[in-house]
Protein backbone atom coordinates (compact mmCIF):
# COMPACT_ATOMS: atom_id res chain seq x y z
CA UNK A 1 0.00 0.00 0.00
CA UNK A 2 1.57 3.18 -1.15
CA UNK A 3 -0.46 6.42 0.59
CA UNK A 4 -0.18 9.70 2.54
CA UNK A 5 -1.80 9.03 5.04
CA UNK A 6 -4.15 11.89 6.62
CA UNK A 7 -4.58 10.23 10.15
CA UNK A 8 -2.53 11.79 13.06
CA UNK A 9 -2.11 11.19 16.59
CA UNK A 10 -5.05 12.77 19.10
CA UNK A 11 -4.54 15.03 21.48
CA UNK A 12 -0.78 15.96 19.79
CA UNK A 13 -0.32 19.47 18.70
CA UNK A 14 0.17 20.74 15.07
CA UNK A 15 1.29 24.19 13.76
CA UNK A 16 -1.72 26.30 12.50
CA UNK A 17 -1.37 28.39 9.39
CA UNK A 18 -2.57 32.15 10.29
CA UNK A 19 -5.19 33.65 7.80
CA UNK A 20 -3.19 35.91 5.51
CA UNK A 21 -0.23 34.16 5.29
CA UNK A 22 1.38 33.23 2.09
CA UNK A 23 0.70 30.22 0.53
CA UNK A 24 3.13 27.28 2.43
CA UNK A 25 5.62 25.68 0.12
CA UNK A 26 4.82 22.14 -0.71
CA UNK A 27 7.33 19.56 -0.76
CA UNK A 28 7.89 15.91 -2.81
CA UNK A 29 9.30 13.15 -0.68
CA UNK A 30 11.11 10.52 -1.85
CA UNK A 31 12.22 7.14 0.70
CA UNK A 32 14.73 4.32 -0.01
CA UNK A 33 15.08 1.23 1.35
CA UNK A 34 17.85 2.58 3.62
CA UNK A 35 15.81 4.84 5.52
CA UNK A 36 16.89 8.06 3.85
CA UNK A 37 14.59 10.42 2.68
CA UNK A 38 15.04 12.84 -0.01
CA UNK A 39 12.53 16.27 -0.26
CA UNK A 40 12.33 18.34 -3.53
CA UNK A 41 10.85 21.91 -2.40
CA UNK A 42 8.64 25.07 -4.18
CA UNK A 43 11.37 27.79 -3.38
CA UNK A 44 10.06 29.84 -0.61
CA UNK A 45 11.46 32.90 -1.51
CA UNK A 46 14.83 34.95 -2.89
CA UNK A 47 17.27 33.59 -0.78
CA UNK A 48 20.89 32.61 -0.83
CA UNK A 49 20.17 29.98 2.44
CA UNK A 50 17.90 27.94 2.73
CA UNK A 51 17.47 25.12 5.02
CA UNK A 52 14.94 22.40 5.52
CA UNK A 53 13.97 21.89 9.37
CA UNK A 54 12.87 19.15 11.18
CA UNK A 55 11.47 20.09 14.67
CA UNK A 56 10.44 16.83 16.65
CA UNK A 57 7.08 17.30 18.22
CA UNK A 58 6.44 18.23 21.93
CA UNK A 59 10.11 17.93 22.41
CA UNK A 60 11.54 19.15 25.85
CA UNK A 61 14.49 21.47 24.88
CA UNK A 62 12.99 21.22 21.05
CA UNK A 63 15.29 18.57 19.22
CA UNK A 64 15.36 19.97 15.98
CA UNK A 65 17.47 18.68 12.40
CA UNK A 66 18.34 21.01 9.66
CA UNK A 67 19.17 20.06 6.35
CA UNK A 68 20.66 22.41 3.36
CA UNK A 69 18.23 23.26 0.72
CA UNK A 70 20.12 23.58 -2.51
CA UNK A 71 18.84 24.43 -6.17
CA UNK A 72 17.67 21.38 -8.85
CA UNK A 73 16.60 24.00 -11.32
CA UNK A 74 12.62 24.05 -12.39
CA UNK A 75 11.91 26.91 -9.10
CA UNK A 76 12.89 23.27 -6.51
CA UNK A 77 15.41 23.11 -3.60
CA UNK A 78 15.97 20.03 -2.39
CA UNK A 79 17.28 18.63 0.86
CA UNK A 80 18.60 15.10 1.56
CA UNK A 81 18.32 13.19 5.05
CA UNK A 82 20.56 10.34 4.77
CA UNK A 83 19.81 7.13 7.44
CA UNK A 84 22.79 8.10 9.00
CA UNK A 85 21.46 11.06 10.50
CA UNK A 86 19.69 10.00 13.57
CA UNK A 87 16.02 10.91 14.41
CA UNK A 88 14.79 10.21 18.02
CA UNK A 89 11.49 8.19 17.33
CA UNK A 90 8.24 10.08 17.46
CA UNK A 91 6.60 12.77 15.17
CA UNK A 92 8.80 15.81 13.21
CA UNK A 93 6.98 18.40 12.02
CA UNK A 94 8.67 19.48 8.75
CA UNK A 95 9.22 22.90 7.88
CA UNK A 96 11.25 25.47 5.31
CA UNK A 97 13.76 27.99 7.25
CA UNK A 98 14.98 30.99 5.05
CA UNK A 99 17.76 32.68 6.82
CA UNK A 100 16.37 36.21 8.67
CA UNK A 101 12.73 34.90 8.29
CA UNK A 102 10.54 32.93 10.45
CA UNK A 103 10.28 28.78 9.72
CA UNK A 104 6.74 28.28 6.93
CA UNK A 105 5.28 25.06 7.63
CA UNK A 106 5.44 22.76 4.68
CA UNK A 107 2.96 21.20 2.79
CA UNK A 108 3.26 17.39 1.56
CA UNK A 109 3.18 16.75 -2.12
CA UNK A 110 3.78 13.62 -3.97
CA UNK A 111 5.29 11.15 -1.92
CA UNK A 112 7.00 8.10 -3.50
CA UNK A 113 6.84 5.51 -0.64
CA UNK A 114 7.29 2.35 -2.61
CA UNK A 115 10.60 1.58 -1.88
CA UNK A 116 9.77 1.27 1.69
CA UNK A 117 6.99 -1.68 0.86
CA UNK A 118 8.25 -5.14 2.15
CA UNK A 119 11.66 -3.63 3.38
CA UNK A 120 13.80 -6.12 4.88
CA UNK A 121 16.58 -4.58 6.17
CA UNK A 122 19.54 -6.24 7.10
CA UNK A 123 19.63 -5.96 10.65
CA UNK A 124 23.75 -5.83 10.87
CA UNK A 125 23.50 -2.61 12.78
CA UNK A 126 21.90 -4.09 15.59
CA UNK A 127 18.48 -1.51 15.07
CA UNK A 128 16.10 -1.01 12.45
CA UNK A 129 15.84 2.99 11.82
CA UNK A 130 12.52 4.07 10.02
CA UNK A 131 11.02 6.83 8.69
CA UNK A 132 8.11 7.42 6.63
CA UNK A 133 6.52 11.00 5.78
CA UNK A 134 2.54 11.78 5.87
CA UNK A 135 0.19 14.32 5.94
CA UNK A 136 -1.40 15.53 9.44
CA UNK A 137 -4.76 16.44 9.70
CA UNK A 138 -4.10 19.51 9.30
CA UNK A 139 -2.86 19.17 6.24
CA UNK A 140 0.65 19.87 6.80
CA UNK A 141 4.00 17.47 6.13
CA UNK A 142 5.46 15.17 9.12
CA UNK A 143 7.72 12.06 9.32
CA UNK A 144 6.65 9.96 11.47
CA UNK A 145 10.63 7.83 12.84
CA UNK A 146 11.02 4.92 14.79
CA UNK A 147 14.32 3.62 16.02
CA UNK A 148 13.87 0.14 17.59
CA UNK A 149 17.47 -1.92 18.90
CA UNK A 150 16.38 -4.81 18.54
CA UNK A 151 12.95 -4.84 16.88
CA UNK A 152 10.35 -7.68 16.38
CA UNK A 153 8.39 -7.33 13.55
CA UNK A 154 4.95 -8.46 13.20
CA UNK A 155 4.00 -9.97 9.73
CA UNK A 156 0.86 -12.43 9.44
CA UNK A 157 -1.46 -12.52 11.76
CA UNK A 158 -4.16 -15.81 11.92
CA UNK A 159 -7.13 -14.90 13.60
CA UNK A 160 -9.29 -17.89 14.81
CA UNK A 161 -12.08 -18.22 18.10
CA UNK A 162 -9.77 -19.79 19.90
CA UNK A 163 -7.15 -16.64 19.68
CA UNK A 164 -4.63 -14.98 17.85
CA UNK A 165 -1.40 -16.71 15.81
CA UNK A 166 1.00 -14.24 14.77
CA UNK A 167 4.62 -14.41 12.68
CA UNK A 168 7.20 -11.92 12.60
CA UNK A 169 10.84 -11.45 12.13
CA UNK A 170 13.36 -10.40 14.72
CA UNK A 171 16.30 -7.87 14.27
CA UNK A 172 19.36 -7.02 15.75
CA UNK A 173 18.97 -10.27 17.81
CA UNK A 174 19.18 -14.20 17.71
CA UNK A 175 15.75 -16.45 19.25
CA UNK A 176 16.84 -18.79 21.36
CA UNK A 177 15.53 -21.73 22.70
CA UNK A 178 13.71 -20.75 25.43
CA UNK A 179 11.96 -17.44 23.68
CA UNK A 180 8.76 -16.40 24.36
CA UNK A 181 5.93 -13.88 23.85
CA UNK A 182 4.28 -11.97 26.68
CA UNK A 183 0.94 -10.26 26.71
CA UNK A 184 0.95 -7.44 29.22
CA UNK A 185 -2.06 -6.11 30.88
CA UNK A 186 -1.59 -2.65 30.57
CA UNK A 187 -3.48 -1.49 33.65
CA UNK A 188 -1.62 -3.98 36.06
CA UNK A 189 1.68 -4.71 34.30
CA UNK A 190 2.25 -7.09 36.65
CA UNK A 191 -0.28 -9.48 35.35
CA UNK A 192 1.26 -11.38 32.51
CA UNK A 193 0.71 -13.85 29.99
CA UNK A 194 3.43 -16.20 28.33
CA UNK A 195 3.30 -17.84 25.13
CA UNK A 196 6.00 -20.45 23.50
CA UNK A 197 7.64 -19.30 20.62
CA UNK A 198 8.40 -21.65 17.42
CA UNK A 199 11.75 -20.37 15.54
CA UNK A 200 13.41 -20.80 12.27
CA UNK A 201 16.49 -18.85 12.03
CA UNK A 202 15.26 -14.94 12.95
CA UNK A 203 11.69 -15.79 11.91
CA UNK A 204 8.95 -16.78 14.74
CA UNK A 205 5.53 -17.66 15.06
CA UNK A 206 3.18 -17.58 18.78
CA UNK A 207 -0.33 -18.63 19.55
CA UNK A 208 -1.96 -16.50 22.09
CA UNK A 209 -5.55 -17.68 23.46
CA UNK A 210 -7.61 -15.51 23.98
CA UNK A 211 -9.60 -17.52 27.36
CA UNK A 212 -5.76 -16.87 29.25
CA UNK A 213 -6.93 -12.70 28.26
CA UNK A 214 -10.29 -12.48 28.81
CA UNK A 215 -10.09 -11.72 33.02
CA UNK A 216 -8.58 -8.08 31.70
CA UNK A 217 -10.78 -6.21 29.92
CA UNK A 218 -8.24 -3.24 28.38
CA UNK A 219 -5.30 -3.32 26.23
CA UNK A 220 -2.44 -6.37 26.15
CA UNK A 221 1.14 -5.33 24.78
CA UNK A 222 2.74 -7.90 22.83
CA UNK A 223 6.59 -8.87 23.96
CA UNK A 224 8.63 -10.75 22.57
CA UNK A 225 11.72 -12.09 25.15
CA UNK A 226 14.21 -13.09 22.31
CA UNK A 227 16.37 -15.20 24.91
CA UNK A 228 14.25 -15.86 27.51
CA UNK A 229 14.49 -14.19 31.21
CA UNK A 230 18.50 -13.46 29.85
CA UNK A 231 17.97 -10.94 27.15
CA UNK A 232 16.08 -7.97 26.00
CA UNK A 233 12.45 -7.66 26.08
CA UNK A 234 11.36 -6.45 22.54
CA UNK A 235 7.88 -4.54 21.64
CA UNK A 236 6.38 -6.39 18.69
CA UNK A 237 5.05 -4.17 16.48
CA UNK A 238 4.65 -3.65 12.22
CA UNK A 239 7.21 -0.85 11.27
CA UNK A 240 9.07 -2.33 7.41
CA UNK A 241 6.12 -0.73 5.12
CA UNK A 242 4.47 2.53 4.30
CA UNK A 243 2.15 3.05 6.39
CA UNK A 244 2.73 6.02 9.12
CA UNK A 245 -0.67 5.14 10.74
CA UNK A 246 -1.81 1.66 10.99
CA UNK A 247 -4.55 2.02 13.78
CA UNK A 248 -7.35 3.41 11.43
CA UNK A 249 -6.38 1.32 8.39
CA UNK A 250 -5.82 -1.77 10.12
CA UNK A 251 -8.30 -3.68 11.42
CA UNK A 252 -9.04 -6.97 12.32
CA UNK A 253 -12.76 -9.14 13.25
CA UNK A 254 -12.87 -9.67 17.00
CA UNK A 255 -13.93 -12.87 18.93
CA UNK A 256 -16.59 -13.63 21.19
CA UNK A 257 -16.32 -15.29 24.40
CA UNK A 258 -17.57 -16.09 28.05
CA UNK A 259 -15.09 -14.28 30.70
CA UNK A 260 -15.34 -14.53 34.43
CA UNK A 261 -17.27 -11.49 34.26
CA UNK A 262 -19.05 -11.68 31.30
CA UNK A 263 -19.49 -11.91 27.57
CA UNK A 264 -16.28 -10.31 26.27
CA UNK A 265 -14.95 -9.99 22.54
CA UNK A 266 -11.48 -10.17 21.99
CA UNK A 267 -9.26 -8.77 18.76
CA UNK A 268 -6.03 -7.46 18.19
CA UNK A 269 -5.02 -3.88 16.71
CA UNK A 270 -2.41 -1.61 16.38
CA UNK A 271 -1.76 1.15 18.51
CA UNK A 272 -0.71 5.08 17.38
CA UNK A 273 3.00 3.28 17.79
CA UNK A 274 2.41 0.73 15.20
CA UNK A 275 2.57 -1.53 18.09
CA UNK A 276 0.57 -4.50 18.29
CA UNK A 277 -1.77 -5.11 21.17
CA UNK A 278 -4.93 -7.22 21.71
CA UNK A 279 -7.89 -5.66 23.37
CA UNK A 280 -10.62 -7.28 25.52
CA UNK A 281 -13.40 -5.21 26.38
CA UNK A 282 -17.63 -6.14 27.27
CA UNK A 283 -19.23 -7.42 24.76
CA UNK A 284 -21.41 -4.98 22.51
CA UNK A 285 -24.77 -5.22 24.23
CA UNK A 286 -23.36 -6.49 27.15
Amino acid sequence: MTAVSTQDTIGSSDDARGAGQLPPPRADCIADSAGGLTFDVTDPGETETAHLLLRLRDSDPVAEVRLPLTPVGDGRLRAALPSSVELAEGRWNAYALVDGGEPRRLMPGVNDLRSLVDRAPSGSRGHVSVRIPYATKQGNLSVRAWVRAPHAEAGELRITEAGLTAHGRVYGTELAPDARVEAVFRKEPERVVRAPVTAEGPEFGTTLRYEDLAGGRGPWDLWLLPRGDGGPRVRLARLLDDVADKKPIFTYPVTALEGPDGPVEAGPYYTNDNDLAVRVRAAVGD
